[in-house]
Order: C-alpha cells, then sequence, then structure tokens
C-alpha cells in the first residue's frame, strides 16, 4: 500500500516509482538494443562468404581484386558495378541480401561482340571490355555530368561524347592538369579520355573523361592498345563498331581525323 501523507505520495514512495520505471526503461533498451545488434551481425557476411561473393563476381565478369576474403577497394568496386548493372542501388556494401542476389545472377552482355572493344554504357555508368570471345570485364565508371565548366576562360558543358571512337593516345602513370588528375589515360577524342582516378563518384560528376579506379586503370590501360576500338552508348544512341573490326582502314582513318 502506497504511504498517503497530507493526500498524496510520500516522497519515498515516489522515488521507488522513477527508479522502477527507468529500471524497466533500462532493461527494455539493453534487450532493443541487444536484438539489433544481434540482427546486424547475423545480415554481415563472414569471411567465408565473403570470399564466396569475390569469386562469384569474377566469375560473372566484374573486376575484382585477389580472392581473399578482404572486402577492399576492388571488391566495393566489383559490387558496384554489379548493383548498376542489376539496377540495385550502388551502396558497395556487401549484406546476406546482396550476397544472394549474387549467387543466382547471369553474367553482363555486351552490346556487340566477336570482336576486342571497349563499351562505355552511360546509362549504367560501366565499362565493358571484351574479348574476341564475348566475356566481359566489368568496371564502374563516372561520366560527363551535363554542367557547365569554366576551363582557361572559355564556358563548356561536361558532357562525354557518344559515338564509335579510337584510342588514338596514350599516357603513363599520372598527368596532371587544371581540370583534375589523370592516370594512364587512354584518349578517344580531343581530351576525353577513359583514365584512372582516386575518386569514382557513383552518378555522372566528370568534365567529360571517364574514370575508372584507380587499381586497374594500369591493367585497363594495357588491354587497350592505340586503336582500340570504344563504344560510348546510352539507351537511345549505339554506333556499332564492326565496320571498322571488319576493315582496319576506316579505324585507322578515324584515328588521324
Amino acid at each position: 500500500m502506497w504511504n498517503i501523507i497530507g493526500g498524496q505520495v510520500s516522497s519515498q514512495n515516489t522515488y521507488k516509482m522513477k527508479f522502477l520505471v527507468k529500471s524497466c526503461l533500462c532493461l527494455l533498451l539493453v534487450a532493443t538494443t541487444g536484438m539489433a545488434q544481434r540482427y546486424i551481425e547475423q545480415s554481415k557476411p563472414n569471411l567465408t562468404q565473403i570470399k564466396e561473393a569475390e569469386q562469384r563476381l569474377s566469375e560473372l565478369g566484374y573486376w575484382t581484386g585477389p580472392i581473399d576474403g578482404r572486402f577492399d577497394e576492388a571488391s566495393r568496386s566489383a559490387l558496384i558495378a554489379f548493383q548498376k548493372f542489376e539496377s540495385r542501388p550502388p551502396t558497395g556494401e556487401l549484406t546476406l541480401e546482396e550476397l544472394e542476389k549474387i549467387r543466382h545472377s547471369t553474367s553482363p552482355e555486351a552490346r556487340e561482340t566477336g570482336y576486342e572493344h571497349v563499351e562505355i554504357d552511360v546509362d549504367r555508368q560501366l565499362l565493358l571490355f571484351v574479348n574476341q570471345e564475348g566475356a566481359v570485364k566489368v568496371l564502374p565508371v563516372s561520366t560527363g555530368s551535363g554542367k557547365q565548366f569554366v576551363d582557361e576562360g572559355q564556358t563548356s558543358v561536361a558532357y562525354t561524347p557518344r559515338g564509335r571512337f579510337v584510342v588514338y593516345e596514350k599516357s603513363h602513370g599520372w598527368e596532371y592538369g587544371p581540370l583534375g588528375s589523370l592516370y594512364f589515360a587512354n584518349y578517344i577524342s580531343g581530351g576525353v579520355a577513359i583514365h584512372g582516378s582516386r575518386n569514382v563518384p557513383t552518378q555522372p560528376d566528370t568534365h567529360g573523361c571517364i574514370r575508372v579506379p584507380v587499381f586497374a586503370a594500369r591493367e585497363l590501360s594495357q588491354l587497350m592498345p592505340l586503336g582500340t576500338i570504344v563504344l560510348v552508348y546510352d539507351k537511345i544512341s549505339f554506333v556499332s563498331g564492326k565496320p571498322w573490326a571488319v576493315n582496319p582502314r576506316l579505324k585507322q582513318t578515324a584515328s588521324i581525323e
């Protein structure tokens, strides 16, 4: 029974009530936090599952690093490319849900096959290196933002040109300019190049160049000798590179122009 003094609950009993309420809230908070922590831990893949994801992504054609269970920059890049191709949010975060999706997915397909070339899918923000057999190696990219920018007093629009190009000039190592740094640049049109960068946003955000993750830039450049055909397209524009593949003279003329 409560101790009533002057029609009111005594201060001692009031303190006990507050203590009991606070204790119950603390216990509820601890229980809820514990459940949330267990849920987070259960949703995170373990070492074996990370290696499985890396292995499967590599088999599908996504450009991964070593299959070692370390979810590093290369692993994250491969996952982002996978998420972009599958029209999933490009979080770069490997969860058990993403792993399950990876397990049941198929390899990306190039728009054209039968000859070695590079494709830039602007809509998906992806690069596909396509070999003679049609197998692909896929990287996430960032292309022109579509915004205006000023370079040497001239206003331009950050646009990545669509069409059929060839690699006509290359640089090795880092190249520094007023608009940023380029790593192993492969020029395809004017000052537009496919190059490595330490910053590759998941959305279009460049002055027109095609950025790829820096860890893959050197090897990609080695796979793209001078004269490599590059197709840059979106959902409303595509130009076939097969005429150039069949008749190299046409490609040579284009590289000179």
